[in-house]
C-alpha cells in the first residue's frame, strides 16, 4: 500500500541542517533527514575551522510529483562548503511539476560556499527550484548553479517539459539579487538567440558579501577560454558570472577557478576542491 501511494503522491523528501562555531570549528550540530534527502558525515580536508558536507539524494532522480525541501542555517562565525554527491536527475514528467526548495539562513561572520553539481533536465521534465538565501550583515554566500537542458551525449534536446528557476537574495529585509527565469521545450525557444540559442547548458555563478574590485571583474572574465558566450557582472556586494554554452567541463572549470580565485583573494584560504568531484 505504502508503495502504491509513493509512486502516485511522490517522495516528499527533507533536509534540515543547523552549522554552529565551537571554539573555532564548524560542526554540524543539528541534522534531520526525511528520505530521499540525506547528508553524509562532515569532514574536515583544510581544518576544524571549515566543514565539508556532501548532501545524498538516494533515488537516484527526480520524477513529477516529487517535492524536495533544503534548509541550511549557518549560525554566526561558521565556514562552510556544500555539494551533491552526483548530477541531480529530473526524469521525463508523468504530466506532473517537480519541485525543490531551498532556504538558507547565513548569519553575521559566516560564509557558505553552495556548490551542488549540475543538473540534468531530460526532455519532457517539468521542473521548478526555488532557492532564497537570507544573508546578515558581515555574511557571504558564493553560490552556482548549472544545467543541462536534455541529455546532450544522446542527442536529446529540450523540446518538451518546462523549466522554471527562482532564486532571491535578501539582506536585512534589502534584495541584494532576484533572479526569474523561464523555459518552455520547444524546439524554437532551444535555438532562439532569446532562449538557449542551440547551447545546452545554461549557468550562473554568484558571490555576495562585500564590495568587488574592478580588477577582480576583469580578472574572473580573463580567467575563461572564449568557446561559449559568458557575462561577469558587477553587483553592488558582490558579483555574478554567467554561461551559455555546450560543454560541462568548460563552465565548471571556469566557475571553479572564480570559486578559488575568491578563496585566496578574499578569504585567504587556498583551493581545495571537494574529493567528491573527482571520483
Amino acid at each position: 500500500m505504502t508503495s502504491n501511494l509513493q509512486v502516485v503522491e511522490g517522495w516528499h523528501g527533507k533536509l534540515n541542517l543547523v552549522y554552529a562555531d565551537r571554539l573555532g570549528a564548524t560542526e554540524l550540530i543539528y541534522n534531520h533527514q526525511q528520505a530521499p534527502l540525506k547528508i553524509q558525515r562532515p569532514f574536515y580536508p583544510e581544518g576544524e575551522r571549515v566543514c565539508h558536507s556532501v548532501i545524498l539524494h538516494t533515488a537516484g532522480g527526480v520524477v513529477g510529483g516529487d517535492r524536495l525541501s533544503t534548509k541550511i542555517h549557518l549560525q554566526p562565525h561558521t565556514q562552510a562548503v556544500i555539494t551533491t554527491a552526483a548530477a541531480g536527475k529530473i526524469y521525463r514528467s508523468n504530466g506532473l511539476q517537480a519541485r525543490q526548495t531551498i532556504d538558507i539562513q547565513i548569519d553575521a561572520g559566516a560564509c557558505l560556499e553552495w556548490l551542488p553539481q549540475e543538473t540534468i533536465l531530460f526532455n519532457g521534465a517539468i521542473y521548478r527550484q526555488d532557492l532564497r538565501v537570507e544573508l546578515a550583515t558581515g555574511a557571504n554566500f558564493i553560490g552556482w548553479e548549472i544545467t543541462r537542458f536534455g541529455r546532450s551525449a544522446r542527442g536529446e534536446k529540450f523540446y518538451q517539459g518546462e523549466w522554471r528557476s527562482h532564486t532571491e537574495i535578501w539582506q536585512e529585509g534589502v534584495p541584494l539579487w532576484i533572479d526569474r527565469q523561464y523555459l518552455p521545450g520547444s524546439e524554437e525557444v532551444f535555438h532562439s538567440p532569446h532562449g538557449l540559442s542551440g547551447q545546452p547548458i545554461a549557468g550562473n555563478f554568484i558571490y555576495l558579501g562585500s564590495p568587488v574590485s574592478k580588477e577582480t571583474i576583469e580578472k574572473a572574465r580573463s580567467i575563461f577560454t572564449p568557446h561559449a558566450l559568458i557575462g561577469v557582472t558587477r553587483l553592488e556586494n558582490g558579483f555574478l558570472c554567467r554561461y551559455r554554452g555546450a560543454s560541462t567541463s568548460e563552465v565548471r572549470h571556469w566557475f571553479t577557478s572564480v570559486w578559488q580565485m575568491l578563496r585566496v583573494d578574499y578569504f585567504k584560504r587556498r583551493g581545495c576542491i571537494p574529493r567528491v568531484w573527482q571520483v
